[in-house]
């Protein structure tokens, strides 16, 4: 008999289940008396869920834009999800390691794809006119998108290509903080000094950025699969699964949230510029940054022309 439907070998189970923590079984038994059935909306939690969209103006498309936007933090919340269970499992099996690259890498395709909703779903004349109430806020300072990035490689490629030469692992967490890729967009070019937009970001996730830095210094992605057995490291399934998640976040995803920009950016009703002043062009262009999760799994070739091609 299947011990799910075996009332007795259940009740077991729960005994078990509460005296490990000591708990009295009967207690909770009584409580699923007068429990309500769980619904649909109240497990989703749908109307807190569709009460978080609040427009700044009257325009139709705002909506689609904050929508957007939201679709794309659950998606990066999925990944963080699928990226803690790989990072803190002490020794996963290639199978396993595999599933958690092809699960992350879906849910970068359709963030991918997805941009058509902005590029094509807004009209230009209504963008250009509710991006003004924005300011100074950008998609920039989207903090989980940031911790992605941590978790997945080592540090140092997320360094400005500049100063790689003059850090390594052995570089305080604060000082290579100051010198991730990203910085580079939130700064005047000739004084250095950091913008409205930066000093925000940081002063709300800045603390949070490096305790997770340190945390995922010794087992982001690709020290785990470093740590994998030999014959895992060079399981060709794992491999390609890691070569298409790079590809997708470095160069895919990155120009799909380019051209979007562009569109609207060059569409000649503005003035050229970001919401929140950043140089986008070098900051987005995968040419301009190299940023490349796992450098040791592209050919040298490859490496020399990332993002050449897109």
């Amino acid at each position: 008999m299947n011990n799910l439907t075996d009332t007795n070998s259940i009740l077991e189970a729960l005994e078990e289940k509460f005296d490990a923590i000591k708990q009295k079984t009967e207690t909770h038994l009584e409580g699923l008396l007068w429990s309500k059935p769980i619904t649909y909306w109240d497990y989703i939690q749908t109307d807190a869920l569709l009460n978080l969209q609040t427009q700044r103006t009257v325009l139709p498309d705002e909506m689609v834009f904050i929508m957007y936007h939201q679709v794309n933090e659950l998606l990066f919340k999925m990944t963080l999800w699928e990226i803690e269970q790989l990072c803190h499992t002490e020794k996963p099996s290639t199978s396993f390691f595999t599933e958690k690259l092809r699960r992350i890498s879906r849910y970068f395709d359709m963030l991918t794809t997805s941009f058509d909703i902005m590029g094509d779903g807004m009209e230009v004349e209504q963008y250009m006119k509710f991006r003004n109430t924005l300011t100074p806020a950008s998609g920039f300072q989207s903090a989980q998108y940031r911790l992605i990035e941590f978790a997945s490689t080592d540090l140092i490629n997320l360094i400005d290509y500049r100063f790689r030469a003059t850090i390594d692992r052995n570089t305080p967490y604060s000082h290579a903080f100051e010198h991730l890729y990203w910085q580079a967009a939130g700064k005047d070019h000739q004084t250095g000094e950091k913008s409205y937009l930066i000093q925000a970001f940081e002063k709300k996730y800045g603390q949070e950025f490096l305790r997770f830095m340190e945390e995922y210094n010794t087992i982001n992605i690709w020290q785990k699969f470093k740590q994998l057995p030999d014959s895992g490291q060079k399981n060709p399934e794992l491999v390609k699964a890691m070569r298409h998640y790079d590809y997708t976040v470095n160069i895919t995803w990155v120009m799909g949230h380019f051209n979007a920009a562009k569109k609207y950016i060059e569409s000649g009703q503005g003035n050229g510029e970001a919401t929140g002043g950043s140089d986008w062009k070098k900051y987005m262009l995968p040419k301009y940054q190299r940023r490349i999760f796992f450098p040791e799994l592209w050919s040298e070739e490859e490496l020399q022309n990332w993002g050449e091609n897109v």
